[in-house]
């Protein structure tokens, strides 16, 4: 069947899961998961008046926000392997630590770190083996040491209990920067990366 001449041809439409895919592999995204790490990291360390419901409002909201962008990055990675389901697994684990966080603003201390501590050891080994298992991902070691930091987290909140809601907001609050910067450094990694998998134009 002919096109008729004067009418352009339709562009095929694109599927949902590829711009899923150019989104999350974007490092404009990954900057934006950096942020949302990073920012409330800062308010929780320099609030004036920390209390334990300011800690849990801001945790759970950035637990939420967070896991958003990381199902979304989730379809960054190719389909072999487990790497799309770790994702959409850490995506999972923030959306539900969110909602708990949330659910119970006034919670205890004690329960408050379990939930983050648990959260954290859980994606962040979760983190390492994707490292490990995609070989397509360019920035490999980074990721592994975002992984071992917030495994590393995780174990520091649930082994070392603290008895006060200011020292647990500078605790939380000093791994969420760490974190954040961590994630800064991956995300200018993966700019640089794909800038230098851009075709260069002519000389």
């Amino acid at each position: 069947m002919t096109v008729p001449s004067g009418v352009a041809p339709q562009q095929p439409q694109r599927e949902p899961e590829d711009l899923l895919r150019q989104l999350g592999a974007s490092w404009h995204w990954a900057l934006g998961l950096a942020l949302v790490t990073l920012i409330p990291g800062i308010l929780v360390l320099v609030w004036p008046d920390e209390t334990l419901h300011v800690l849990a409002v801001i945790l759970g909201l950035q637990l939420l926000v967070a896991g958003g962008f990381r199902f979304i990055s989730a379809f960054s990675h190719s389909n072999d392997g487990g790497s799309r389901l770790a994702g959409v697994l850490i995506a999972l684990l923030s959306f539900l630590a969110g909602v708990l966080v949330l659910r119970h603003p006034m919670q205890t201390i004690g329960a408050l770190s379990l939930i983050v501590g648990v959260f954290w050891l859980l994606t962040g080994v979760l983190r390492a083996y994707t490292a490990i298992a995609d070989h397509s991902l360019v920035h490999r070691g980074l990721l592994f040491g975002l992984g071992a930091l917030g495994a590393v987290a995780g174990i520091v909140v649930l082994c070392f209990p603290v008895e006060s809601a200011v020292a647990l907001t500078r605790l939380l609050g000093l791994w969420l920067v760490l974190l954040g910067v961590f994630e800064l450094v991956m995300a200018f990694a993966l700019r640089s990366a794909t800038r230098r998998t851009l075709p260069t134009g002519p000389g």
